[in-house]
């Protein structure tokens, strides 16, 4: 049984800037976006959760987020834990509800977002790279075995250099769409 895997290299790098994608959600431009509190953990009932898991997140206003908290009892804590989550919001209760103005970003703090897209973009190409290096062991694996052909293993590595550099393209652009949106505020 061959041991490379098309599919399986394929998939792997897309969750790789699928992942990218996710955490460049998470950093602030100077709009609201509901995505922006995602990695926000909450401790309610003993247990660690998503703030999506125990309230409804939505954007009312280009520079304001809107947090509805299900349980009454959660607010303190959703409350605690979105100040804590080092995101720069100042959350304002309101009843059931935690109202989150986004403030206007500084220079500065731009640029710092910017380099973290920078970051998050370096560890997913690092990330498609250890898929490549994966994919081209599992060949030469394949060719020992006699499973397939020198020729074979070459034209195969070239298909998965050609995976590699569309998904390092496909990370690359992601961040640097990014980077755009955080500095053109």
């Amino acid at each position: 049984m061959a041991s490379y895997d098309k599919a399986d290299i394929e998939r792997r790098m897309n969750g790789a800037v699928e992942s990218l994608k996710s955490d460049l959600g998470g950093l602030r431009t100077g709009r609201a976006n509901v995505t922006l509190l995602d990695p926000v953990q909450v401790e309610v009932y003993g247990a660690m959760m998503p703030l999506n898991q125990v309230a409804t997140v939505s954007a009312p206003e280009p520079r304001m987020l809107s947090v509805q908290v299900w349980d009454k009892s959660n607010l303190t804590p959703v409350e605690k834990s979105i100040a804590r989550a080092g995101l720069g919001l100042n959350p304002m209760t309101d009843g059931q509800t935690i109202r989150l103005p986004i403030p206007d970003l500084t220079e500065e703090r731009r640029k710092e977002l910017a380099k973290l897209a920078g970051q998050y973009a370096e560890k997913a190409r690092i990330a498609i790279r250890n898929v490549r290096r994966d994919g081209m062991e599992s060949l030469k694996t394949d060719e020992k075995k006699k499973e397939i052909s020198e020729d074979e293993r070459k034209r195969m590595e070239d298909e998965v250099q050609k995976l590699t550099d569309q998904y390092i393209k496909n990370a690359d652009e992601a961040a640097a769409q990014k980077e755009k949106e955080i500095l053109s505020q």
